[in-house]
């Protein structure tokens, strides 16, 4: 099979760098020919010189967390429907559509592989999630201002947002209808048990 030839290296702004860098994470990722995922081959399939990925990431596991950040980011556009419960699932059903295409898969067990040891990269791999919930807090500030009681952020994390994550890195299919509001409902204390209707 022909290996995919390195980008030309050419001047780049700072943010077309980061867009080459994070497309290279993910066309390595999904590389049927299981190229090695790290920083040098990284640079390489993006075009640039790996020094400059490791002066702006420091590491793979930054990088990592960085792009698939920002992917979900890119996926999950914060919609405002109006209530609480309907900007919840707008957003948890972006998260699963994104989460359920193969980069997604890739990019969330790739950061999974790659956890953190040292005290100063799990506080960079923090820093990348509380940007990741952001959005959440948006929604959470939006229904407190419609007069809305919004549940705390720890309790949206546990009953929302993991079980995608769990069910992602196990690779365990989300269901193909109705998941995202059953675990809002759930969330919101509307759900109705389905052995009792």
């Amino acid at each position: 099979m022909t290996q995919k030839q390195p980008a030309p290296r050419i001047r780049r702004s700072p943010e077309q760098v980061r867009a080459a860098v994070h497309q290279a994470v993910v066309d390595l990722l999904s590389d049927s020919a299981g190229e090695e995922l790290n920083i040098p081959a990284i640079a390489q399939r993006a075009g640039v010189n790996h020094t400059s990925v490791y002066r702006r990431w420091g590491s793979l596991d930054a990088l990592l967390a960085d792009t698939v950040t920002t992917r979900l980011e890119r996926d999950s556009p914060l919609s405002d429907t109006g209530t609480l419960r309907g900007d919840l699932i707008a957003w948890a059903e972006a998260s699963v559509a994104s989460m359920r295409t193969s980069e997604g898969r890739a990019l969330v067990r790739a950061v999974v592989l790659s956890m953190p040891s040292g005290a100063q990269a799990q506080g960079e791999r923090a820093g990348q999630f509380r940007r990741r919930m952001r959005s959440i807090e948006q929604i959470r500030e939006r229904a407190t201002a419609r007069g809305e009681d919004p549940p705390p952020l720890e309790q949206i994390l546990d009953q929302l947002i993991a079980p995608f994550y769990i069910r992602t890195i196990f690779g365990i299919d989300v269901p193909d209808t109705g998941y995202p509001q059953l675990l809002v409902d759930r969330l919101l204390g509307r759900a109705t048990d389905p052995e009792t209707g």
